[in-house]
């Protein structure tokens, strides 16, 4: 396990990058144009990005990305 500190700037920005992320590969999870393997792929990422960011995001943000299935 890695620990690293933030300052409050830094905390700030970590957030919003994860948040970004996440939007993005929702959006590209519901794009059916996609190939099954590329979507499978992203869903992946997905699951290591949102246990990254539930980490310290308040439940009710956290309950924004939570994917069902």
């Amino acid at each position: 396990m890695l620990g690293m500190m933030f300052n409050d700037k830094e905390c700030k920005e970590l957030d919003y990058v994860l948040r970004k992320e996440l939007d993005e590969m929702l959006m590209d999870l519901s794009d059916q144009r996609l190939d099954q393997d590329i979507r499978r792929a992203i869903a992946n990422r997905y699951k290591t990005v949102f246990r990254m960011y539930a980490r310290f995001a308040p439940s009710k943000e956290l309950s924004k990305y939570a994917r069902r299935g």
